[in-house]
């Protein structure tokens, strides 16, 4: 098998991440209540690094920047850590699947250049169904710099809009995909403050008392950052900033210019369920959300009550946090109420989406069309480019769990439009099987969850279907050579994995991508080429938000905003301390699963 080859530009000094094995652990102290993140060791392929420079010794132009030429790192050694521009990250050239050729920079075409955005967690951080409170038994269960996930969005759509070309090809992304949990609670405000974000207009990211902020970072709780006042709780013993005027910037109007270019969207968890695992619909919860009363601590016992359900998934987590809140009625704080948090149904996300309101650049419904309404079906095909298609899928379980999978029915659907789309493919014993009318295209699968989070659970919302888990979606995958990659997030790190096959025109990418809310906020652009040698390759460059990496804590600005949005999120408990180790590179990935070329071989 081929291995990795590294490329660093001869203009830019080394900058290669300690390699380490992911800290046992990782992803208990990352678990939020309907999101898990993965734990699994990370790639053991060799490196080796050589020196030219990437196509031809130059980048096409235009171009904005990216993790190519600069990246955010943590400057200084306090317990909290300025951010700083750093050097870029290396091009890595990925043959396992196929090998790379000389000269294949000088004969290349373009095919396609897009965008993915994955895991905004544009939040509500004051609606009362939130459990930060689960904080006291896993500090990463609330995140201090959530208040500013509108702003922080904004500066990633601003950073979209500066991309002139792909760094590989210099064409224009032609659309951006939003890979799922585009939103954090369910709730109907949420959505349109992610369809306002992307398609532009003014979004007051404030629910409640409109001239107040209601929420825990002034409850009077140690257990939670109070930027605005001067509490010594738990964050600021560990350096995080008094910051007055903090909690009134993070609820003032911010004005998102929209996506200049098309947009997709593909659900995720958090956009289906509240809180991104719970039983939608629930009468007591949907009353609760809506209301006028809110909980900010529950006893230790009933914080580990529900840390252990949210890991045994066939327990029924509504009905443990209806009997905390239940429990602790006493404890519940008056806040104001209001509607417009109240949950949403499927047929309403959809509804949304086709709204003209929201129509943005187009296209009309962002992949869903009034067909979808029929069956309030998520899944759907699109053109990337000329002889490039886009597949859609919906991954997640309805009746609440923060896993996904895939219903017999959708999976039949797929397996169809993978063979109209293929003059050959194979069949589940593995023989040939020719299509001489198929439409051949190289074929790019967009979901939110990543192979490892797909389960078989039983769907209790679509109890009549048996579900499919990422090892059956892999092998439906591998017999369509015309697929390239399948491209996901939901784990909120950075990861690419080859998917071999013995037959190699078989064998695809999973490019998996890290959340813009939790470090290191990512966004990738993707560029497919043909090398006219019988291989393809796929570049993917991470990019960070237009917000200056240098923070100013008297800027209270969208943009100075945005920059400390990103700062952090850097120094989120147990993170900033361990940059260099196990912790950093499980989030952010290995160089091999940040800036790469993944080179597959063409059906």
């Amino acid at each position: 098998m081929a291995g990795i080859e590294t490329h660093i530009p001869t203009n830019r000094r080394r900058f290669l991440l300690s390699s380490g094995a992911a800290v046992a652990g990782v992803g208990a102290a990352w678990a939020l209540p309907g999101q898990r993140s993965s734990s699994a060791a990370p790639h053991a392929h060799p490196l080796t690094r050589t020196t030219p420079a990437r196509t031809g010794g130059r980048r096409p132009a235009p171009y904005g920047v990216t993790t190519l030429d600069t990246a955010a790192h943590l400057t200084g050694s306090g317990a909290y850590r300025r951010i700083g521009s750093g050097p870029g990250w290396p091009l890595v050239v990925r043959g396992e699947l196929a090998g790379a050729t000389a000269g294949r920079q000088d004969r290349r075409t373009a095919l396609a250049c897009f965008v993915q955005f994955t895991d905004l967690h544009v939040a509500d951080v004051q609606s009362p169904l939130r459990t930060e409170y689960l904080r006291a038994g896993s500090p990463g269960s609330w995140r201090a710099q959530e208040a500013l996930s509108v702003a922080g969005a904004v500066s990633l759509v601003e950073q979209a809009n500066a991309l002139g070309g792909g760094p590989h090809t210099g064409r224009r992304p032609a659309f951006v995909m939003s890979t799922g949990d585009n939103i954090d609670n369910h709730s109907t405000v949420e959505l349109e403050w992610f369809l306002t974000l992307m398609s532009g207009g003014r979004i007051t990211p404030n629910t409640g008392d409109p001239a107040a902020y209601e929420g825990v970072q002034n409850c009077g709780l140690p257990l939670y950052w109070h930027p605005a006042d001067g509490l010594r709780d738990q964050d600021k013993k560990r350096g995080l900033p008094s910051i007055p005027g903090y909690l009134d910037a993070a609820i003032r109007p911010v004005t998102s210019p929209g996506l200049r270019i098309p947009w997709y969207s593909t659900p995720g968890n958090h956009d289906d369920l509240p809180g991104g695992c719970l039983t939608p619909q629930d009468p007591e919860l949907t009353d609760y959300v809506t209301g006028s009363r809110k909980l900010f601590s529950v006893p230790d016992s009933d914080v580990a009550a529900f840390a252990k359900v949210l890991e045994t998934g066939d327990d029924p987590k509504s009905t443990v946090l209806k009997e905390i809140l239940a429990r602790n009625a006493a404890r519940s704080r008056t806040v104001t109420a209001d509607e417009r948090r109240r949950m949403f149904t499927p047929h309403d996300y959809l509804r949304a989406h086709l709204n003209p309101a929201f129509a943005g650049a187009g296209p009309a419904g962002h992949g869903y069309t009034e067909d979808h309404l029929n069956d309030d079906r998520m899944y759907y095909t699109f053109t990337v480019a000329e002889g490039v298609l886009g597949i859609s899928i919906d991954t997640t379980y309805r009746s609440g769990h923060f896993e996904g999978s895939l219903g017999t029915g959708q999976l039949q659907w797929l397996e169809r439009t993978l063979a109209a789309h293929s003059a050959r493919h194979y069949d589940a014993d593995g023989r040939l099987v020719r299509n001489a009318g198929a439409d051949d295209a190289h074929i790019l699968i967009f979901s939110h969850h990543h192979s490892p989070s797909m389960t078989r659970r039983p769907d209790a919302a679509r109890s009549e279907e048996k579900r499919h888990d990422g090892e059956e979606l892999i092998a439906l995958l591998s017999r369509f050579p015309n697929v390239v990659a399948w491209i996901n997030g939901h784990s909120h790190v950075n990861r690419i994995t080859p998917h071999a096959h013995p037959t190699a025109a078989r064998s695809f990418w999973e490019v998996n991508t890290a959340s813009h809310v939790d470090y290191p906020q990512h966004a990738r652009i993707l560029e497919l080429v043909d090398n006219h040698d019988g291989t393809l390759s796929l570049f993917t460059t991470l990019i960070e938000s237009a917000a200056p990496h240098r923070t100013d804590f008297d800027d209270l600005s969208a943009v100075g905003l945005a920059s400390l949005y990103r700062e952090l999120s850097y120094n989120a408990p147990g993170l900033a301390a361990g940059m260099g180790g196990g912790v950093h590179e499980a989030m952010a990935g290995r160089p091999a699963d940040r800036n790469t070329e993944l080179l597959v071989h063409r059906a």
